[in-house]
């Protein structure tokens, strides 16, 4: 799933030339053109011409003569034959052992040795003469030094300059206005407003933060490989989500902990799969996506919801009671470790091929039948036709610039800069809007609850959502669901069980995977409802309405649900 989310976050935040322009907010800019290979390719091809573009022998005499004018009798220079043992014999006798005579109508060059002839291979540079007629070498090591005769263009490496730099840092992206907000909360914290304020402005901060912390991460891994990448993203797929996880921790609010975290895992796998689903689906009669991947997915999901009943059901029917759900939670979460990377194991190295099958694509649905369609039709069927007469003309395929791997947009040093300044932000911003949590749940016009699994989880996964929408829109739904259910299960075998292991070493013996029984229950129905409707391996608009309408009857449930006065959420 990480492969996935790094290539739908390139497809999502950059248009590609004779696209529509999408409708992403977090959509950015480039700061530098972007060099595609296709030209370099297309000029290093080799000439080829079809049968039909042949011409005969009589259109090559035809084409002689108009260049050097009308020529003599065929043969006019020829002289009759002599006999035996004269010096003329003597040399057509030498002329035969040396080789063939050429016609006049050969087109084969003359005077050329067969080691000259040799060299003008198709493909390789022609060798050079010295003086004294001995080939230049110089001109093949240069050929083969420079990696088969590849263009400088493609061997040099981008210039990152201040201003460049500047604007894919800051001015890259609209939504970057919203970073302003950061300082005005870190501000309000300190003057006496009321915590709402201070909610509110450090809420609308994360979100363009978390978007630039996803931004220096996919520039750092660019510069890594797949499976670097990989795990930089496993690192920092879900750093906001962490953050405000350990910021609560620390604060011993475990019950905002644990609704924050199922509250991404709903928000993943209901909103945002939901509008994947619908926003794809509307203009097609039906999508399709990797089924594998899509089912190992929901089954890591279905046995992190296992892992969740299990000390839920311990805790309420056995007599050992809170003394041995602890030691059962921190076992359980070191083995969803294990298995989370198994599961890196099995996407990075040994089943990558898996997780790179294409899936069908389906083209959009007509609203209407409009004149002219008939012929139109017509002439798309012999511009097919005309394009497979002349496929065995192409001798290379051009990649199309949308499967061009991305050039980095920033230094090195100016990413890993970046995501750490983004990363502070964001610390700052999530600890004072978690302080303003109890001011606003106090008052009793929002439950602590509605908090936890509604508000919360949007900080973090607004980018996501938008990288998400913007590619099923495009047809992509293996990165869609990538995202979507990928996303919820690195929450689910990596950040749970590392927030359950970090309050062990803290010693707050709260946080376990002993969850309310209303959370346990809302998981266990999204994960079922999920894997039927992948299980097909299609997706249409109505399964995008089911799964957004699944969400806002939790949304209600949450927003009268009372909240609870233990910190486990008893």
């Amino acid at each position: 799933m990480h492969i996935y989310r790094r290539h739908a976050r390139n497809l999502a935040w950059y248009d590609e030339e004779g696209e529509p322009s999408s409708h992403n907010p977090f959509k950015k800019f480039r700061a530098r053109p972007r060099r595609s290979s296709s030209i370099h390719l297309e000029s290093r091809l080799a000439p080829v011409r079809t049968a039909g573009d042949v011409p005969s022998s009589e259109e090559r005499r035809r084409r002689r003569d108009m260049t050097e004018g009308l020529s003599g009798p065929e043969h006019s220079l020829s002289f009759p034959p002599e006999s035996a043992g004269t010096d003329r014999a003597s040399q057509l006798e030498s002329s035969d052992r040396a080789g063939p005579v050429p016609s006049l109508h050969s087109t084969d060059p003359i005077n050329v040795s067969a080691q000259d002839a040799s060299d003008d291979q198709p493909g390789l540079p022609r060798k050079r003469k010295t003086l004294n007629g001995k080939a230049d070498d110089q001109s093949m090591d240069d050929y083969t030094m420079n990696g088969g005769g590849e263009d400088k263009d493609l061997m040099e490496k981008p210039k990152f300059t201040v201003a460049n730099q500047i604007k894919a840092t800051i001015f890259n992206s609209w939504m970057n206005v919203l970073i302003l907000a950061a300082p005005v909360g870190i501000a309000l914290n300190y003057v006496n407003v009321s915590p709402v304020a201070v909610f509110v402005v450090n809420f609308i901060a994360i979100i363009p933060l978390a978007a630039m912390l996803s931004y220096a991460t996919e520039e750092i891994a660019m510069r890594t490989g797949e499976t670097i990448g990989g795990l930089l993203n496993a690192s920092f797929g879900n750093a906001v989500e962490l953050i405000v996880s350990i910021i609560a921790l620390v604060d011993g609010k475990v019950a905002i902990v644990q609704e924050s975290l199922i509250g991404s895992i709903l928000s993943n796998l209901l909103l945002v799969m939901g509008m994947c689903f619908f926003f794809g689906g509307v203009n097609r009669l039906e999508q399709h996506f990797n089924v594998v991947v899509a089912q190992t997915a929901a089954s890591l999901l279905a046995l992190a919801v296992g892992a969740l009943i299990i000390p839920t059901a311990f805790h309420n029917w056995s007599d050992a009671g809170d003394t041995g759900v602890a030691p059962l939670s921190r076992g359980t979460s070191v083995i969803l470790l294990v298995v989370y990377g198994c599961y890196l194991f099995f996407q990075l190295k040994s089943h990558t091929v898996i997780y790179n099958a294409p899936s069908p694509k389906v083209e959009k649905r007509r609203q209407r039948i409009t004149e002219g369609d008939a012929s139109r039709g017509i002439a798309q069927i012999g511009k097919m036709s005309a394009t497979l007469a002349g496929h065995n003309a192409q001798q290379m395929e051009l990649n199309d610039p949308a499967d061009e791997p991305e050039e980095p947009q920033l230094h090195i040093w100016v990413a890993v800069l970046t995501l750490g300044i983004s990363t502070a932000l964001v610390a700052l911003c999530a600890e004072f809007m978690v302080d303003s949590i109890d001011a606003i749940t106090q008052t009793g016009g929002v439950s602590e609850t509605f908090v936890g699994l509604i508000l919360l989880p949007i900080v973090g996964n607004a980018a996501e959502h938008a990288t998400a929408v913007t590619v099923a829109c495009k047809d992509k739904m293996d990165l869609s669901i990538g995202v979507a259910v990928g996303s919820s299960m690195q929450i689910a075998l990596l950040v749970l069980p590392f927030i359950v292991i970090l309050g062990w070493i803290l010693g707050n013996d709260d946080m376990t995977l002993y969850f309310d029984g209303f959370q346990v229950i809302l998981l266990f129905v999204s994960v079922l409802l999920v894997n039927y409707l992948i299980a097909d391996g299609k997706s249409h608009w109505l399964e995008g309405v089911l799964l957004m309408m699944m969400y806002v009857i939790i949304a209600v449930a949450a927003w009268f649900y009372p909240t609870k006065d233990k910190t486990n959420g008893a």
